[in-house]
């Protein structure tokens, strides 16, 4: 099943699956009614967990994310406390860093292989190494270590298969500590705005802990027009059930990562684990952070960091020409203009038997260049078998579809089945293009229809 989100105000939508199938024990907490309390949390109420973080992570999605190399640097530069370290593309260049740290009196060594996944430190190499993650105690260790990840495929549970090319290590020192806590800020619609996750239970996945003990994670709202208070981390602080020192340190942490998640438009902040060391000081060890693709314009340096090779070629595509992709596991690619007719096009085509391969919206005002390179997209799908073409006429006119479904058919050399169903503005001016295009194309004469030719077409 799908739902739909987006933003109203210019109708611009987006279809993600559902998450029925999480256990409503794993997304009830605490209450609506704590959130404003600045006393702190009711330990009696319940809530919803915000489903961002229980959804499966392995889903597409058009958002912007960086490496923890990335995101680390980025939080240093808000006063957010991290370790000390550097990215190395070399294992020469990953000895000499750990030899710098060394000097400065670090006493443990990390390496870390940087890939947009997580549970790199369960994961497995293609080549048989295991762990994404090596706590070492010397510059050999490290450079032998990243010659084993540099140049190889991390597999985890959330990358698939295939795993991701690790081309990237980072090494950092090590800290010593004492408690591993969650924290999460993220942007919540059912509460019109950002809101904090945390957990006393850090250094594993936040769908675990909430599975196992949905009392363990405390959530806290925070008003989107005043900002984060004194008192708002100060609660969020005592929930992780910090004191003393470590409670002031810890707000001042908390409130600087919320400064940076209003100031980089990000749509999650993520540190796990956050951390108490020995000497009673707040790290935020691991971070993923990701940011809102809609702001680029504002956050053009941020963006300049994108990693295009840790992503999937055909979103990569879909963002350059302006197109909304998402990839589903069907096997009958769909092109349709506007959010709701697509909808109904793959709602259709399940109810006929079959299973959509995509959510492709080309927009109101799709042009024949975006429309050919839509269908290289679609046609660059292995598990594509057919292609359904559902086109509206309205602001885009159906002959300007129609040149660019005929230009794109004999550019990409489409060896499947090609349905097209066109109504609207110049829509026979549109059928007599197709008529006479010498291109083998199944007319539909209604979406009902297409959906049926679709299916039986596999």
């Amino acid at each position: 099943m799908l739902r739909r989100v987006g933003k109203t105000q210019n109708l611009s939508f987006c279809y993600l699956p559902t998450f029925s199938s999480f256990p409503q024990s794993t997304v009830y907490n605490r209450s609506i009614s704590s959130f404003y309390n600045p006393r702190g949390f009711d330990p009696s109420a319940t809530c919803r967990i915000p489903r961002t973080l229980l959804r499966n992570r392995t889903m597409q999605r058009r958002f912007l994310n960086l490496h923890e190399y990335q995101s680390k640097g980025l939080m240093a530069s808000y006063g957010i406390r991290v370790q000390k370290g550097k990215v190395a593309s070399t294992p020469e260049e990953a000895k000499t860093i750990a030899e710098e740290l060394v000097s400065e009196d670090a006493k443990e060594l990390i390496v870390k292989a940087q890939i947009h996944a997580g549970g790199r430190g369960h994961g497995h190499f293609d080549t048989g190494f295991r762990g994404g993650v090596q706590v070492l105690g010397n510059a050999k260790e490290v450079e032998e270590n990243a010659s084993k990840m540099l140049g190889n495929s991390l597999i985890t549970k959330q990358t698939g298969p295939k795993g991701q090319l690790v081309s990237k290590v980072l090494v950092h020192e090590g800290v010593t500590f004492s408690r591993e806590l969650y924290l999460a800020i993220l942007m919540d619609r059912s509460h019109h705005g950002p809101i904090i996750i945390c957990s006393k239970e850090g250094g594993m996945d936040i769908e675990d802990v909430a599975a196992k003990d949905p009392t363990a994670i405390h959530t806290r709202a925070i008003s989107i027009e005043k900002g984060i208070a004194r008192y708002d981390s100060m609660a969020v602080a005592e929930a992780l059930g910090l004191a003393g020192k470590q409670l002031l340190d810890a707000c001042h942490q908390i409130e600087h990562l919320y400064n940076l998640f209003i100031s980089c438009d990000a749509t999650q902040v993520e540190i796990n684990p956050m951390v108490v060391t020995d000497e009673g000081l707040v790290y935020c060890v691991d971070a993923k952070i990701n940011f809102d693709e809609n702001a680029s314009f504002r956050q053009e340096e941020i963006f300049q960091m994108r990693d295009e090779s840790m992503e999937d070629a055909r979103d990569v595509a879909a963002s350059k020409y302006n197109l909304n992709y998402i990839g589903l596991n069907g096997n009958i690619g769909c092109m349709v203009n506007g959010a709701g007719l697509a909808m109904a096009t793959m709602d259709l085509i399940q109810l006929h038997g079959g299973a959509p391969a995509n959510f492709l919206d080309v927009g109101g005002a799709a042009s024949e260049k975006q429309v050919e390179e839509a269908f290289k997209i679609l046609t660059s799908d292995i598990n594509v078998k057919a292609i359904l073409v559902n086109i509206f006429g309205g602001i885009v006119k159906c002959d300007t579809i129609a040149a660019g479904i005929i230009n794109a058919a004999k550019n990409v050399k489409m060896e499947m089945p090609l349905i097209v169903r066109l109504e609207g503005t110049n829509v026979d001016k549109a059928r007599k293009m197709i008529e006479g295009s010498n291109v083998e194309i199944l007319a539909a004469a209604n979406l009902d229809d297409a959906a049926r030719m679709a299916v039986a077409a596999i």
